[in-house]
């Protein structure tokens, strides 16, 4: 091939430059080829490019009508072009950022705040995997070691103690990271999306534990479960910052994009307890928490022993058939999210959305709890869980989001008072199922859970706000 080269400017170039090539002797053009090239390179304050040029079909005849052939490594005289040909121009298959750094990999431009968001989202999956392997490994526990309901109630309200003492780590944390990455416009869907991972965790645990014990034994759960928190640690070490200004590797674009669009939040020194709880919203909070887990908990913990005792329903059943309402948890999360952040954008108040979405979150379950009383098959008495489960799921677009609503800054700390409450109820509530059950019935039971229900949806439309009343 006779391969030659073009060159063009990247700045504008003077006719003279264009038409000539001066050699530094002689007032004449000097037509070499070397030497015009050398010329052009010394032209100052322009930068050329060599461009290969491809020698087309009229290269090939003119060397055949000549009866010369030339070789591969001889050049054609240079021209010199103000623009590129066409054909360099469709070779940019190397994207660079506004930086200059080079080449971006598809999953860099993956926005980092998302990655955060997927992260806390496989956190609340492994944390409740763990929570639910005790619900279906507490039947032929309770089984072998001949266990009465109370004692069984008693056993798996244990799993809340421990969470009583360190839940003021994953859920409060998760909420003030997010606070610090999410924009405003998108925290709805986020935290949907995060808490989604409950329910999905809850699926997950659900449909595997009885495989697990089928094929090795109860203490198998235990085990396989809690080794893939391992996994998710050394991910969250590497990719995880406190915030967009301490990540190294998020990109200038969307660091601009969070910080100018969420509430600048100063680092907390000291915690203004008093003011915090004088706030009827902090309270509304608390209370509408503690309503809300003591129904959420109850069907968590006991729903697997219910399908067992009054479906009759075997292992394998009962867990496969407990998926069915937290994967339509999972689905209304997100779905709640999204209308939320729909109504926020087309001018609805914050106040009223996150009304709204939690009342739907209590009244929801109430309604259909109160109908398990009065159906006569099993498939009807699956469909009303499923259906109660998925309207506490728009909780997640009313409490669980506002407390970065009322105080940005103390988000955490929120959380962390809120969910105290939140996970009393699940020590109390479990437990105290566990003792209903042997004095009375499950229509006792869920007459509780109603009746919490519709307290937290009189407290909540009191008392709380969208507004924030905690700088």
């Amino acid at each position: 091939m006779n391969a030659g080269f073009f060159l063009f400017p990247l700045a504008p170039v003077s006719s003279l430059q264009k038409r000539h090539c001066i050699s530094k002797n002689s007032s004449r053009p000097d037509t070499r080829p070397e030497t015009r090239l050398s010329a052009l390179l010394k032209f100052p304050a322009q930068t050329y490019r060599i461009i290969p040029r491809i020698p087309d079909e009229s290269d090939a005849l003119r060397r055949r009508i000549s009866g010369r052939t030339r070789a591969d490594v001889k050049t054609d005289p240079f021209e010199v072009s103000d623009t590129a040909p066409n054909s360099v121009s469709q070779l940019n298959l190397v994207e660079k950022d506004e930086s200059g750094r080079g080449a971006i990999a598809w999953w860099e431009q993956f926005p980092k705040r998302w990655v955060i968001v997927i992260l806390c989202f496989s956190a609340f999956l492994l944390c409740n995997m763990d929570r639910v392997n005790m619900s279906i490994a507490i039947l032929p526990m309770s089984a072998e070691y001949n266990w009465n309901p109370a004692t069984v109630g008693l056993i798996q309200s244990s799993f809340f103690w421990g969470y009583l003492l360190t839940q003021g780590v994953a859920m409060p944390a998760m909420n003030n990271i997010l606070s610090k990455w999410i924009p405003v416009a998108e925290r709805s869907r986020s935290l949907a999306l995060v808490y989604s991972g409950m329910y999905l965790g809850s699926v997950t645990g659900l449909a595997f534990s009885p495989f697990l014990i089928h094929k090795f034994g109860w203490p198998s759960v235990f085990f396989s479960f809690g080794s893939l928190g391992t996994v998710w640690f050394v991910i969250w070490l590497n990719k995880a910052h406190s915030s967009p200004l301490d990540d190294p590797e998020l990109r200038p674009e969307e660091k601009q994009l969070i910080i100018s669009n969420s509430i600048s939040n100063e680092p907390v020194k000291t915690i203004p307890w008093r003011l915090i709880l004088s706030k009827p919203p902090v309270w509304a909070l608390i209370v509408s928490h503690f309503c809300h887990n003591w129904g959420t908990f109850i069907l968590l913990t006991w729903m697997p022993t219910y399908y067992n005792q009054v479906l009759k329903f075997n292992l394998t059943e009962s867990g496969l058939l407990c998926v069915l309402p937290w994967l339509t948890m999972a689905l209304s999360a997100n779905l709640g999210g999204w209308i939320a952040d729909t109504l926020v954008s087309k001018g609805l108040s914050v106040t009223t959305v996150r009304k709204i979405m939690q009342s739907i979150g209590f009244l929801g379950p109430a309604f259909f709890l109160t109908q398990l009383s009065h159906v006569n098959s099993p498939a009807m008495a699956v469909l009303c869980m499923a259906c109660s489960q998925g309207t506490d799921a728009f909780s997640q677009s009313g409490l669980y989001s506002n407390h970065q609503d009322i105080g940005p800054r103390y988000a955490g700390v929120l959380l962390g008072l809120s969910n105290t409450a939140g996970v009393l109820a699940g020590v109390l509530g479990t437990a105290a199922t566990g003792y209903i059950l042997q004095h009375g019935s499950w229509d006792d039971v869920f007459k509780v859970s109603v009746g919490l229900y519709l307290v937290g949806t009189v407290v909540w439309n009191l008392f709380s706000t969208g507004e924030k009343i905690i700088d």
